[in-house]
């Protein structure tokens, strides 16, 4: 009887909270798509993904590697040819002792000699085996570190789009089934797949050798079905497969999510919601996960049957051979042994097939993660930027995030080198997306950006984001303590620059009151500390990497009054040391007061510009969002003081 062949349990998804990258809705990947490829399309990409990794086993100009490959596969045929030794060595010793036995006989008499050989061809068989499983242990470790290391510096070249709508819970878990599956894989190829079929050549030359051809074709028949029976069934239950995984991601998803924005669930007690969701697709996960256990019996049984009924066959002709005299009863021993011999690698063959298409289905997804989302580069003949004050210049720029809500038309003004300028407006009208464009998250649809005359599209992104420096209006800040978060602006620097940052950042005090001082966690995107700490924190970072341009995005937004005056004091000292080129987003006019040049939006178009008493002379725009902010201030000082 075969063995029963038991699929890999499958787990419930785990809480991860792991940040990062499906079916990723976000990411454009393959199971996020309604469609389902073609039977013939699938195996196409099957075949590339095999392709791809089939670099790793054979490099260029790596002979090192080929060697090992080469000795690896001696090590695989020297194992299989004493493995099909094993059951004619023990024909051999049934035949030995098919004697008659008296006192004065013993074992080493009669059989010695071949039952030590049969010990040693085992020995032998195992032994080979398992130097082959070393030996190619350090290729298929190497081919996991490649690809997850290009696929991670693929994701943080990615551009900002694809991360404002990432999915991070189902990204990562994409992420680490993909390059698990690397090593499975090659494994499966190099360890089962290849055996299997040099194996089953070897049994099929042996019995043709030695009984003649009916032996063979019954033993060659029963493979081609059992294969043709595992490749279908294993096909056909490939949907259930995808479902569990769509229901994984998107449970791990709903998790990552909630996790990381837990006080706004505590907020508003959607505790319950929350758990409704992730049940909901723990649920899809469970109906699919019982149709992939209950279509294994199925598959079980038919390989079972087949393989069950090839064997019997077997046993008949050689019974048959017994009676008519053409065969001893070690040869029937013999036959039973080869044949049952390939049971354990054919079971191991199926599992190994609905393995390989699971993981190559994970593959595909990371695969396709690569492939389909394209980080920007650096133009053709790029050069690096050449800073000669930082004059920046928009000249009739165009962009949309959405072709249907565009945001900028014929954007155009200049931002003077060396100067404090501040962009001003109301909420929506492009603020922040100045910003963005100048860094080249995003490229404009139409129009130039330039930095001292040169297209900011055809310098070297690296360069270019160099030269600027920006505290954003939320501030991101590793799961590490204050130092590292602080040095994180430039890497080599001392902790002496780093303090020196702090107290231009008026966060030293701050620090020195904390328990473990720069020491001091601040939790993962810095949920231990408060909004105003994180913002000066983000400022003593960008003064610590010292660049020529500075960008504040709403730097000042969550201080109060005091902290805030003494925050600007200290960033118009250092702008003033180096003359450096800096722009400003404000929300509250008061920051921006001394600004060289106040630029004002509205609807994504420049509608005033102008110092701050040349605005308010204009009585425009600017002067009304002025008297708005100081008739606010004035009531919420009336109500303090009552």
């Amino acid at each position: 009887m075969v063995p029963k062949v038991e699929e890999t349990a499958i787990k419930s998804p785990p809480l991860s909270t792991t940040t990062g990258t499906s079916p990723l809705k976000a990411t454009g990947t393959a199971q996020s798509r309604a469609e389902i490829p073609t039977q013939a399309e699938q195996r196409r990409i099957d075949w590339g993904i095999v392709k791809r990794l089939m670099v790793n086993v054979w490099p260029k100009n790596d002979w090192r590697t080929r060697l090992t490959v080469l000795g690896g596969f001696a090590l695989l045929v020297s194992a299989k040819l004493l493995n099909v030794q094993v059951p004619q060595i023990f024909k051999s010793v049934v035949d030995a002792l098919n004697v008659d036995i008296t006192s004065s006989s013993t074992v080493w008499v009669l059989a010695g000699s071949l039952i030590l050989g049969y010990g040693a061809a085992r020995i032998g068989a195992t032994l080979s085996s398992e130097l082959l499983n070393a030996v190619f242990a350090n290729i298929g470790q190497r081919a996991i570190r490649k690809v997850a290391r290009e696929t991670f510096e693929h994701l943080l070249h990615m551009d900002l789009k694809f991360h404002l709508s990432r999915q991070t819970g189902g990204l990562t878990r994409a992420i680490d089934r993909g390059t698990k599956g690397i090593s499975f894989i090659l494994q499966a190829i190099i360890f089962r797949i290849a055996p299997t079929a040099l194996e089953i050549t070897l049994v099929c030359g042996i019995l043709t050798y030695k009984f003649g051809w009916d032996f063979a074709a019954v033993t060659a028949l029963a493979m081609v079905a059992y294969t043709w029976f595992t490749v279908r069934t294993t096909s056909w239950r490939t949907q259930f497969r995808r479902e569990a995984n769509k229901a994984d991601n998107k449970a791990a998803s709903v998790a990552v999510d909630s996790l990381i924005n837990f006080e706004a669930v505590k907020h508003f007690n959607n505790e319950k919601y929350e758990i409704g969701q992730y049940d909901k697709h723990l649920s899809d996960y469970e109906k699919s996960s019982v149709k992939i256990t209950t279509s294994l019996a199925y598959l079980n049984s038919g390989q079972n049957i087949i393989f069950s009924s090839a064997l019997t066959m077997a046993m008949f002709l050689a019974a048959q051979g017994v009676v008519n005299g053409t065969m001893t009863v070690g040869d029937v021993v013999m036959v039973n042994q080869l044949i049952f011999q390939l049971s354990l690698p054919l079971n191991f063959l199926g599992t190994i097939y609905r393995e390989m298409r699971q993981n190559l289905l994970d593959m595909e997804i990371l695969y396709k993660l690569v492939e389909e989302n394209t980080p920007a580069k650096d133009a053709p003949g790029a050069k690096p930027l050449n800073l000669e004050g930082g004059s920046i210049r928009f000249e009739n720029v165009a962009f949309a995030y959405h072709p249907d809500r565009p945001i900028f038309r014929d954007l155009s003004f200049t931002v003077p080198a060396g100067k404090k300028v501040a962009i001003v407006g109301p909420s929506g009208c492009g603020k922040s997306t100045v910003f963005r464009l100048l860094y080249r998250f995003y490229d404009p649809t139409a129009g130039r950006i330039s930095i001292d005359g040169q297209d900011i599209g055809g310098v070297q992104i690296e360069s270019l984001r160099r030269a600027i420096g920006v505290v954003p209006q939320d501030t991101p800040l590793f799961h590490a303590d204050i130092m590292h978060n602080v040095r994180y602006g430039r890497l080599d620097a001392s902790d002496e620059e780093v303090m020196e940052a702090t107290r231009k950042a008026n966060v030293d005090q701050t620090i020195a009151r904390l328990p473990d001082g720069y020491k001091t966690m601040v939790g993962e995107r810095g949920l231990m500390i408060s909004g105003g700490e994180k913002q000066r924190l983000a400022v003593a970072r960008v003064m610590l990497k010292d660049p020529p341009i500075l960008f504040f995005d709403e730097a000042t937004s969550a201080l109060d009054a005091h902290t805030e005056f003494e925050l600007m004091k200290n960033i118009n000292t250092a702008l003033l040391d180096k003359s450096r080129t800096s722009i400003f987003i404000a929300h509250r006019l008061r920051t921006v007061v001394e600004a060289d040049l106040i630029i004002v939006l509205k609807e994504g178009e420049v509608v005033e510009r102008g110092t701050h008493d040349e605005l308010m002379r204009l009585r425009g725009l600017y002067h009304s969002m002025w008297q708005q902010q100081a008739s606010l201030e004035g009531m919420e000082e009336n109500e303090e003081e009552a």
